[in-house]
């Protein structure tokens, strides 16, 4: 996923050097925004901030309450680079939670380890999930959010396993835990390597659910299509030759009766959200939870797209 930097500067001095500073690193995208525009640009959710003091024209101080206030962004890292070297300065910046002052004139080598540093340390505690190393929740809806806001086509993938709490309650939590790591690495890797528009995400509500963002102008029934492909052919290592051979699991139910379960499958929900479609990120989910309810009723995994412009639902399922 690539990696915002935006750079508060009413010049060109920063941006330039940490453009050649991060030049061979494609992942860091940076932009440059004037102090006039900084509302407009937190609609965005860097990865990171930087605020050159030297070339704004507003307080320093304000300027950071004000990106801590954006709800957002109360925790998107922010770094002030400042020719002011009096102590009681840098400490009321350091105030506002800002996580690092650096001084000019700028040493190069020391900003470069800094910023790598402070997104390394972002990504790695919005990763809420310690089973599959994904972001959560939060930054789920942070990421619809910020597309709704900028008025983007995006396209929301829900997918979750079927038949998960059979395969558990047979071969018990911890190879379900190794299903669950080996569906993360299977949506990534295809998304990763099928997006041609780099606007990607992909994070785990836990359990059994996930969701990926891709843009409109990906081949997101490819992407769904490689994905359903790649999992079923990967998920028998986690079966016994008997269950495989025979292709289903006998789960004993509260009665003590054997009842039958197809082996685990994935279904994928799909909402191409036009811009101005969605209101906020509920309403997404509630057609997200439609659409995947359609894939799911369909024997074995399939995807399942809602295409919908208005009112009228325009829904497939494909396997």
């Amino acid at each position: 996923m690539a990696q915002e930097i935006y750079i508060i500067d009413n010049s060109n001095t920063v941006k330039e050097t940490v453009s050649e500073l991060f030049k061979k690193e494609k992942e860091y995208k940076l932009k440059k925004v004037n102090t006039d525009k900084i509302d407009e640009a937190l609609k965005n959710i860097p990865s990171l901030i930087i605020i050159n003091e030297d070339e704004i024209d507003e307080n320093i101080i304000e300027i950071c309450k004000r990106i801590r206030a954006n709800e957002d962004n109360s925790i998107t890292p922010i770094i002030v680079i400042s020719s002011n070297k009096e102590k009681e300065h840098r400490v009321e910046v350091l105030k506002e939670c800002v996580e690092h002052y650096i001084k000019a004139p700028i040493d190069k080598e020391y900003l470069y380890y800094t910023i790598k540093n402070v997104i390394r340390l972002l990504d790695t505690n919005r990763r809420v999930s310690p089973l599959t190393g994904l972001p959560g929740n939060v930054q789920i809806q942070a990421e619809m959010k910020k597309r709704l806001l900028n008025k983007e086509d995006f396209v929301m993938l829900y997918l979750d396993l079927d038949n998960f709490k059979a395969y558990n309650d047979v071969y018990g939590f911890l190879n379900g835990d190794e299903i669950i790591k080996f569906t993360a690495r299977t949506i990534v890797d295809n998304i990763d390597k099928l997006s041609v528009s780099g606007n990607t995400f992909v994070g785990h509500i836990g359990g059994d659910d996930f969701v990926a963002i891709v843009s409109e102008k990906d081949d997101y029934e490819s992407i769904c299509q490689n994905i359903i492909a790649e999992f079923d052919k990967g998920v028998v290592k986690f079966f016994t030759e008997e269950d495989i051979q025979r292709g289903y699991l006998e789960v004993p139910n509260r009665k003590c009766v054997l009842e039958q379960f197809p082996l685990t499958s994935i279904s994928i929900g799909v909402v191409v959200a036009h811009a101005g479609r969605f209101h906020n990120v509920l309403e997404i989910g509630e057609v997200g939870a439609q659409v995947k309810h359609l894939a799911k009723t369909t024997m074995g995994s399939a995807y399942s797209i809602d295409r919908r412009k208005e009112n009228k639902v325009v829904c497939e399922v494909r396997q």
